[in-house]
């Protein structure tokens, strides 16, 4: 599945009615370990159609951000159902993410 850019707008459409997996990546284009993980984000994305991934700039998304109470990027939060199931903080390896994912 293609990686969604996701905003203040389309956010409840892509996560919170979304009643399958979906991964939010919230990130910052300034930020170094999120340029690292975007690209494993990618591989994921491509290998794996059980989990929607969601990215998020906080900066372009401040209120979004702010809502879900994410203080450090990159963050992860796992939502299923519409409902956060987990979250992870900083950059973490293809393997930690795919059991983070809990394919």
């Amino acid at each position: 599945m293609e990686i969604i850019t996701g905003s203040n707008s389309n956010f409840d459409e892509l996560v919170l009615k979304n009643k399958s997996k979906v991964l939010v990546d919230f990130n910052a284009t300034w930020c170094g370990p999120c340029r690292m993980l975007g690209p494993v984000l990618e591989e994921i994305s491509k290998e794996n159609d059980k989990v929607q991934i969601v990215s998020i700039d906080v900066d372009d998304n401040e209120e979004l951000a702010s809502n879900y109470r994410v203080s450090s990027i990159p963050c992860l939060v796992l939502f299923e159902n519409g409902k956060e199931v987990n979250r992870s903080i900083g950059f973490k390896p293809k393997d930690e993410i795919i059991d983070f994912i809990g394919e």
